[in-house]
């Protein structure tokens, strides 16, 4: 629907009990039979870093996060490999407001000037700066 030719996946773990067919391997194998690339970014760019720096009181930062070295290569990968696909980043969260590849991933690609784009579960396209403004409004109501 959106031209996606390369899938970028950003899971920590790239495994689904609860949806086998989205584990790494036959979802590399699904895609690949469409045409479409498969690259797994987790240990890069997924919200549960090794990087025991990266956590206070047992949460992981997203600001100390993304200052590593190894989130930093997966941005350049994602940037670097926008340049011959295109990409979509995937992870196990329906709406982006509920993931890390918005309010990290994304958000570092967009301060790069990378146009970002969100597939909502309905197929309709979201800018970043329009998730930013529907993440706003929902804070205006908590």
């Amino acid at each position: 629907m959106h031209a996606i030719t390369a899938v970028a996946d950003v899971r920590s773990s790239p495994y689904s009990r609860m949806n086998p067919q989205f584990n790494r391997e036959p979802l590399r194998e699904r895609l690949r039979q469409s045409g479409i690339a498969y690259v797994f970014l987790g240990k890069e760019l997924g919200a549960r870093s090794e990087d025991r720096r990266c956590y206070r009181n047992g949460k992981v930062q997203y600001d100390l996060l993304a200052q590593t070295p190894m989130f930093k290569d997966g941005i350049a990968r994602v940037i670097e490999g926008s340049d011959t696909y295109r990409v979509g980043l995937m992870c196990a969260e329906k709406d982006p407001l509920e993931c890390h590849r918005a309010i990290l991933v994304s958000r570092v690609l967009h301060e790069k000037a990378i146009d970002i784009r969100h597939v909502l579960t309905d197929g309709r396209l979201e800018t970043q700066e329009d998730l930013v403004t529907r993440m706003l409004g929902r804070l205006a109501f908590a």
